[in-house]
């Protein structure tokens, strides 16, 4: 059986070179002989479940070892497509927070933008999987400036 595990390690940077921990968990990964792709907010491995599990935990170490403050995971079966995402509750608190703030999240003003990016993190926006790519998309910007907002705020 194969496993593909998504991570990622804390905090973003959003120009630059990738942080330091993101590369070292990536290096873990690689060294264990696992299929890799390094993505600027994210890294996935696939390979044997058992490879793939034991590697969990090297990965998080050499994260948190090299300043990551915070490392997720997803893990599935190979093959298998993610959950299909809660549009339907992401929709929804996209459509209050741009009533609230006066119709399309497009036309906002950054500060606005920023602001929308509070509201929806409170109420939960981003617990859905690709929440920032769809909130980006919503809002006009990039995921980065997505990223920017939520860790501005921390």
């Amino acid at each position: 059986m194969r496993l593909e595990a998504e991570f990622t390690t804390e905090p973003f940077r959003g120009e630059g070179e990738p942080p330091e921990h993101a590369t070292a968990a990536l290096d873990a990964a690689r060294a264990a002989g696992l299929d890799c792709d390094f993505g600027p907010l994210g890294t996935s491995m696939r390979g044997e479940r058992d490879a793939v599990l034991a590697t969990l935990a090297t990965v998080v170490a050499a994260g948190l070892d090299h300043g990551a403050d915070r490392v997720t995971f997803q893990v599935r079966l190979e093959g298998h497509a993610p959950p299909p995402p809660a549009a339907t509750g992401l929709d929804a608190l996209l459509a209050q927070v741009a009533a609230e703030l006066g119709g399309d999240l497009r036309g906002l003003a950054r500060p606005e933008k920023q602001r929308a990016v509070r509201l929806l993190e409170e109420r939960g926006a981003f617990d859905y999987r690709k929440s920032a790519e769809i909130v980006a998309e919503a809002l006009g910007v990039t995921r980065f400036t997505v990223y920017n907002y939520l860790n501005r705020d921390r």
